[in-house]
């Protein structure tokens, strides 16, 4: 993160930045799609969004940090468990969301579709 000072502003954004996959950049390299953060009249820093393909990515990395272990591991209820939280972020709206859960978790995709299907049900 070239030109951004160590201020108390960007070290608070920075991690939730991180949990998102996005990028500080200096505000001047800002470009059209970036989200420039003020603090006190000034523009201090800005933030690139991932492309949600990559965030995807990002979250099921950061749960198999969570969990400790790769995710086609987990045994299936904590597989489903996986599902419903994914799901609840709006992964599968992603395209071919279903298939990269699919193969992080270890399963077909028949598989995650009977999880999001008895999540409905019950």
């Amino acid at each position: 993160m070239t030109g951004i000072g160590d201020e108390p502003f960007i070290t608070a954004v920075k991690p939730l930045v991180d949990a998102m996959g996005g990028e500080l950049v200096p505000p001047d390299e800002a470009g059209p799609d970036d989200v420039v953060l003020a603090w006190e009249g000034a523009d201090v820093v800005a933030v690139r969004l991932p492309q949600l393909a990559d965030s995807l990515d990002h979250i099921l990395a950061a749960m198999e940090r969570k969990k400790g272990k790769p995710l086609a591991d987990l045994d299936r209820k904590a597989k489903q468990e996986v599902v419903r939280i994914l799901e609840a972020r709006g992964a599968f709206s992603v395209r071919h969301g279903v298939e990269t859960v699919a193969s992080a978790l270890g399963v077909s995709r028949f598989t995650v579709y009977n999880y999001l299907n008895r999540e409905k049900e019950g």
